[in-house]
């Protein structure tokens, strides 16, 4: 079974490519405005922001900071997110800028930090201010006003650099709302239908216009002497680079993909597979290397134009998806023998990797129409309609796609069995897929374009970015199988599934890149989990919770080794008991796990008194809600000090009964004599009764009842119960034992040995060994035991009722005897007290008639 996080778990190295195809366009057309920018309209002044010419570096909290540059940036930003005429790439420029001087104000907030808390400190030793007309020495008063105007002065910069920050924080977080409308304003932003005839005739002109640019442009190049010249000189290389592209997108695939099948065949061990995956490789290596030899050979020509490259650079963009569709989907949609990570019949398979190329091809068509069509700017009902079959066509190859995943949690699942966390998560994807491909379709057919591209192409990349996880946990499984040589279950090993679930965590910024996410979103939600958060008048952030996380780890270790230290080696050379030898260790470890919080958050930097007021309300609800425990965790500490019960002890607390095994703070377990274990709340050892069998002393006293019946000389009785009793090796003759006839029973005298034993321990034993002495004494005196005068009396009705049946007998038999020849009714007799059966007599023989 796979792991949990099976389905949604791999190597981010493997979808870094993905992320990087997607993100770098965006990210260097950004560049690139930033550039334009910075020599226009919003490009401030030398010297003037921290972006601004070269050789100027950012402002740090050890600098200076120039806030007459800081206010001429805010009042630009200001107006520029309430024009609605800039465009998005200025905002997103000048949103750059104020990300540095955010920044570079939250470093300053800190400034003067030391110092400040020596003032504070100064000033807190010389008492609290007087109130109320009181007066204080003259000395005391002018060294007073002295330190709070220092302490003024030095919280200015660090007054002023929050009030900075603050207002660079919320203008950028105007202008992320102003691209957010933007963004979603024009998705739901309504063009001309693609379904309308009137518009096709339009699109129609657009792409022929298209196709005669591209030929003007390559017959200018050709009639260009100087390019002509190039040309042929060029063509020996160009004839080389088009013969090794031809080998290498012909037979290299084919290569390599025979040789990693073979090994996926042959495969009975993770490494063989480890290896075919690496092998497979090549299927993406050899047919680049074609593709960059074919589009070199285009470039050698020197007959492209610039409209030629664009749509040039689009068309290897095309041939690099269907490369990588290919490989992705021969790994995830494995030929051969192997199921893959799916697990679909060889023909669904098949079918599966048609739909992933075709996918890829029409994704980069779109690339391919939207490079082509971008440079003449056509019209949004051109657009339309040129869209329109892209994205109908995609939307029927993921329902198709969808089908096959739903087919993936039907298949693997028994009748009768409830599907996995996994498969659980692969039908949703397929549900997914299905509704965004029949939702897409729809929304173009109305004219929702802009809406229906955002929703069907990051499907399709969604697919895609699943499928790299799903090779990656195979992967990142077989690797741990290799190396720990286990095969198996080894996807359900708890390394394994913790890799993958951290690596599909890291995954998520490209699933955000993916469905529209700026790259500027994800650097402001790491820009504020670095900045953390306030509480009081700390600012939080994670260097202090790893500075707490490694101060309060070393605390606890070096208490540990402390408590194992103690424990070992000096507690047991002492007088101490081992209940309290565990006291003392116990106690000690609360105290360093208490010391060591208290340092790591003193060397955090974590100022907890302005939450003193917060911290006080929020006890007395606790205390409400958590009574019950709170009472067994002081309870636990009262055990600790007071050792009224220690581990080890024979207790008994109500109905149970065993030995003490270990005390914590909340409960205390108790082994009883079955070997179960008893959690017992602390509060029920102080506030109930409990016996303490071993506690002070491990002597006890022994009862053991004797009856025996009235017939039995009770003297001789207690005469042979007391040698018994004293015969006992661990019974103690000072008090000497006693034995006494305690009362009478129905049919017994009621005897009792009560003794002191050395050790209560051997209770038990010494029960048992008192009464097989008691069996073999009296068996020796001839004394019976309670059940013997029932038994005798029990042997005489016996008897006596069967002389009884014997007479009666004998009287019917001389009755028989002594009656005529005649057969003659039976004289009646009285019914005996217990009827016996008798046997009916014999007829005599008649003679024949």
């Amino acid at each position: 079974m796979r792991a949990a996080f099976g389905p949604l778990t791999a190597g981010l190295g493997l979808v870094v490519a993905l992320a990087l195809m997607l993100a770098l366009g965006p990210v260097q057309a950004q560049e690139a405005v930033r550039q334009v920018d910075e020599t226009g309209a919003l490009m401030p002044r030398q010297g003037a922001e921290p972006a601004a010419a070269a050789g100027q570096a950012l402002p740090d909290a050890n600098t200076t900071l120039d806030y007459a540059a800081w206010e001429r940036l805010a009042e630009r930003a200001e107006k520029a997110a309430a024009n609605r005429n800039i465009s998005s790439d200025a905002l997103e420029a000048l949103r750059g800028q104020l990300v540095d001087w955010r920044g570079a104000l939250l470093g300053a907030q800190n400034a003067n930090a030391a110092r400040i808390a020596t003032l504070r400190t100064q000033i807190a030793a010389l008492g609290p201010a007087p109130t109320d007309g009181a007066s204080e020495a003259q000395e005391i008063a002018n060294r007073r006003s002295a330190l709070t105007e220092q302490l003024v002065e030095l919280q200015a910069p660090g007054l002023a650099a929050d009030e900075a920050y603050r207002r660079a924080d919320g203008l950028v977080s105007e202008i992320d709302r102003v691209l957010r409308e933007r963004q979603a304003d024009q998705l739901l932003k309504l063009w001309p239908a693609p379904i309308n005839p009137a518009n096709w005739p339009e699109a129609v002109i657009g792409l022929t216009d298209t196709g005669l640019l591209l030929w003007d442009e390559t017959t200018e190049k050709w009639q260009d002497t100087k390019a002509r010249t190039a040309f042929g000189d060029n063509v020996p290389f160009i004839l080389l680079l088009l013969a090794l592209a031809v080998v290498l997108l012909v037979y290299g695939r084919v290569w390599m993909q025979g040789m990693a099948s073979r090994l996926q065949d042959r495969a009975s061990a993770r490494g063989r597979r480890i290896l075919a995956l690496f092998a497979s490789l090549g299927e993406i290596a050899f047919p680049l290397i074609g593709i960059l030899c074919a589009f070199g050979a285009l470039s050698m020509t020197e007959m492209v134009g610039p409209v030629g490259e664009t749509v040039t650079d689009a068309a290897a963009n095309l041939a690099l998806y269907v490369v990588l569709a290919a490989w992705l989907a021969g790994r995830v949609f494995p030929r051969g023998l192997s199921e893959g990570p799916l697990g679909l019949p060889p023909e669904r398979r098949v079918e599966a990797r048609f739909n992933a190329v075709a996918m890829a091809g029409l994704f980069a068509l779109d690339d391919l129409r939207f490079a082509a069509m971008d440079a003449q700017s056509y019209s949004e009902g051109t657009t339309s309609v040129v869209s329109f079959p892209g994205i109908v066509v995609s939307g029927l190859l993921l329902v198709r796609m969808g089908q096959l995943l739903h087919r993936h949690l039907t298949g693997e699942r028994r009748e009768g069995e409830a599907a996995s966390y996994g498969q659980w998560l692969i039908g949703i994807l397929g549900q997914g897929a299905m509704a965004v491909g029949v939702v897409g379709p729809l929304l173009a057919a109305v004219g929702y374009v802009p809406a229906a591209s955002a929703l069907v192409y990051p499907a399709m990349l969604s697919l895609f970015a699943v499928g790299l996880l799903l090779v990656a946990q195979d992967l990142v499984t077989d690797l741990y199988a290799a190396i720990t040589r286990t095969d198996g279950d080894a996807g359900d090993a708890l390394l394994p599934v913790l890799a993958n679930f951290t690596l599909a965590l890291a995954s998520l910024p490209v699933f955000a890149l993916i469905w529209g996410a700026r790259s500027s979103d994800l650097t402001e939600l790491w820009t504020r989990f670095r900045e953390g958060f306030t509480m009081g008048e700390t600012r939080i952030s994670p260097a202090n919770f790893l500075v707490f996380a490694v101060v309060f780890g070393l605390g606890y270790m070096l208490t540990r080794m402390f408590q194992g230290g103690l424990k070992n080696t000096i507690l047991p050379r002492t007088s101490l008991d081992q209940g309290g030898q565990n006291a003392i260790v116990s106690g000690l470890g609360y105290i360093g796990i208490f010391l060591a919080a208290l340092i790591a958050i003193n060397a955090a930097g974590i100022d907890l008194s302005g939450l003193a007021i917060v911290a006080g309300a929020l006890s007395v609800g606790i205390g409400f809600g958590l009574q019950t425990i709170v009472s067994n965790f002081v309870s636990g500490i009262i055990l600790l000090i007071e050792r009224p019960v220690s581990e080890g002890d024979w207790i008994e607390v109500g109905t149970t009964q065993g030995i003490v095994k270990s005390i914590s703070v909340r409960s205390t377990r108790i082994q009883t004599f079955d070997r179960s274990d008893v959690i017992v709340p602390n509060s029920d050892l102080i506030s109930g009764r409990v016996t303490n069998w071993t506690r002070f002393n491990l002597t006890g006293r022994l009862i053991v009842p004797v009856p025996v019946p009235f017939t039995s000389d009770s003297r001789k009785v207690e005469a042979v119960l007391r040698e018994i009793a004293e015969a006992q090796p661990l019974v103690i003759l000072q008090p000497p034992p006693v034995v006494a006839l305690v009362g009478f029973g129905a049919e017994t005298m009621n005897f009792e040995i009560r003794v002191i034993l050395r050790d209560v321990n051997f209770q038990m034993q010494v029960r048992s060994d008192i009464n097989h002495a008691i069996v073999r004494r009296f068996a020796e005196t001839g004394i019976e035991f309670s059940n013997a005068h029932r038994d005798h009396l029990a042997r005489l009705a016996e008897a006596a009722a069967d002389e009884d049946m014997a007479r009666q007998a004998m009287e019917a038999v001389g009755d028989l005897l002594a009656a005529p020849e005649a057969p003659a009714p039976a004289p009646e007799m009285p019914a005996p007290a217990d009827p016996v059966p008798t046997r009916k007599p014999r007829p005599k023989d008649t003679p024949a008639p």
